[in-house]
């Protein structure tokens, strides 16, 4: 099926400009995950984001997502609640001393509870810490209603804005692709 994809591309060009937001739940927690896991990168990636066709990734092999994840410019940082993870932000140090906030997102069914914000302000505030002078971050209309607010309410700000047609499949792949419902 093809599709006409927006994308907002945003920045954040100091620390001052970041908005933080917090949960108040008390189970609610977020840590870095140090050590490189292939099987859990994309479980994260297709959990969080197989509603919002997401697959750039999904034919990546376990060697390929091993030789990503094991570098120092990439750190994952994993949103738990009750010890279950929910979401997760993934940040790529790149060139120029920029970084990336290269996936971001929570599983659809932990939306419209602050923890997306929390999560977002603690990406941000990691991405700083990472010695960089320059936070940015796509995201499109295939994302979730909420993703395009929630970074400028953090005080990303939008530079650039492209259309574009790309073809997908007729429904989203998700994490129980190829399973018996």
């Amino acid at each position: 099926m093809l599709t006409s994809v927006t994308v907002w591309y945003l920045e954040m060009l100091r620390p001052e400009q970041l908005q933080p937001t917090q949960s108040t739940h008390p189970d609610f927690k977020i840590a870095q995950a140090i050590v490189p896991s292939p099987e859990f990168s994309r479980f994260l990636y297709t959990s969080v984001g197989g509603d919002w066709y997401w697959l750039d990734r999904l034919s990546w092999t376990r060697d390929r997502w091993l030789t990503y994840l094991d570098r120092p410019q990439v750190q994952t940082w994993v949103a738990y609640l009750s010890g279950t993870p929910i979401g997760y932000v993934e940040l790529e140090a790149q060139p120029d001393r920029q970084v990336e906030i290269a996936y971001f997102g929570l599983q659809k069914g932990f939306t419209g509870q602050r923890f997306g914000g929390h999560l977002l302000s603690v990406g941000i505030e990691k991405a700083w810490a990472m010695d960089t002078q320059r936070v940015w971050v796509h995201t499109c209309s295939l994302d979730g209603p909420y993703a395009l607010k929630n970074y400028q309410s953090r005080g990303f700000q939008l530079y650039d804005q492209t259309q574009h047609s790309v073809s997908l499949p007729s429904q989203p792949i998700d994490p129980w692709e190829g399973a018996y419902r």
